[in-house]
This record gives C-alpha cells, structure tokens and sequence, in this order.
C-alpha cells in the first residue's frame, strides 16, 4: 500500500511539473511571437534590390523558440506573428500568408536537425538547412502568391523594369526571382542564424527558465 502511495505521489509531482512547464512554454512562445510581430513591422530597404521590398528579421525569435522548446513552438511564433500583422494587412492576408509558409520552411527543419543532434553543429547545420528550404520555397511562394497580388497595385512591366534598372539581364519575373528574391531571402534567414548564434547562449537559460 505505502509503495502504491508513494506512486501516486510521484505521478502527481509529475503531472505536476509538466503542467508548468507546458504553461510557460506556452507564454514563452506568445512573448516570442509578439516580439517577430514586432520586429515585422520594422523593416528597411536594402542596396541592389527594388524599393519595394524590404529587409527584417522577425524570423528571429521564431529560430530561438525552434531551438530552445522545439520545431512547433517555432512554427507558432511565425503563426503569432502573422496573425498579429494581419490586423494591418495591405495585402489581404496573401503577404501574411506567405511570410509564414516561409517561416515555417526556416523554423522546421532547424529545430527539428536540433532536436536530433543538440549542439553547436547540429544547430548550425539545422538552421542552414532551414535558410536553405525557405530560399527554395521562395520561389514558387513569390511567383504564384505574392506577385499576382502585386499586379493588381502595379503593372508587371513597371514591377520587372524596376528589377532590370538594378540588373539588365532580367527578362521576365521568373528571372527577377531566380536573380534577386531567392538569394535575398537565404541571405535574409543567413542573418537570422548568425544573430541568434551570437545570443542563443546567453538568453537560453531565460527562456528555458534555468
């Protein structure tokens, strides 16, 4: 009797623990979510590409959260934060839409490489992976979602003359992609590695609750 209510005990210390931990994982992920919402909202222009498209790094805290609780607290962050940047939508949810099928592709691989080989190579090889795949997703994203919406604000023609002033050899919009978007958005996940790589070490035990 005294084993089985010593069994009981421990099965509700446990139970216990792990609503806790479930609790503030959650928080933890809503608190990273409204700051890649943030971090949304603050983007800037960068050399060599169209004025129309702008640089951030909202995936951050998406990586950190795929790193340090797992790839679906990830995946949540990016889904937060575009639910968040809906409220200001000027695309009708489309550029919402595809900022999180890309952050998806990022945040997933990386913290699913992490889970399997939790160190410094696992990471890295993780979150280049998902720079990688988010890059390639990009391209189908771009042609087939974002800019048939753009169409309708301006024209085609304007949209890839704008590419050609930067790059003569831009003959169509799947050239514009190939020449621009695709290295832009891997170097844009590219910035993301290397920033939560220089702070993922100090912050871990914050989040992590340690």
């Amino acid at each position: 009797m005294e084993n089985r209510s010593n069994m009981a005990q421990q099965a509700k210390t446990l139970e216990g623990r792990s609503g806790r931990v479930n609790i503030r994982k959650l928080a933890v992920t809503a608190v990273l979510g409204a700051v890649a919402a943030a971090l949304y909202f603050v983007g800037f222009h960068v050399p060599f590409m169209p004025s129309f498209i702008q640089l951030d790094v909202s995936e951050l805290p998406a990586l950190i959260a795929a790193f340090s609780m797992g790839p679906l607290s990830g995946v949540a962050v990016c889904l937060i934060k575009n639910l968040v940047h809906l409220l200001a939508t000027s695309t009708g949810g489309v550029g919402e839409l595809s900022n999180f099928l890309l952050g998806a592709a990022f945040v997933l691989p990386a913290g699913l490489v992490y889970r399997m080989k939790k160190d410094r190579v696992g990471a890295l090889i993780g979150a280049l992976a998902g720079a990688v795949a988010m890059a390639a997703l990009s391209l189908p994203v771009n042609y087939f979602i974002i800019y048939p919406v753009y169409f309708n604000f301006l024209p085609k023609e304007a949209i890839i003359q704008a590419y050609q002033a930067i790059n003569p050899n831009v003959n169509s919009l799947l050239d514009a992609l190939i020449w621009f978007n695709v290295p832009f958005t891997f170097v844009k996940g590219l910035l993301s590695v290397v920033v939560t790589f220089l702070i993922y070490k100090r912050i871990s035990p914050v989040i992590k609750g340690k």
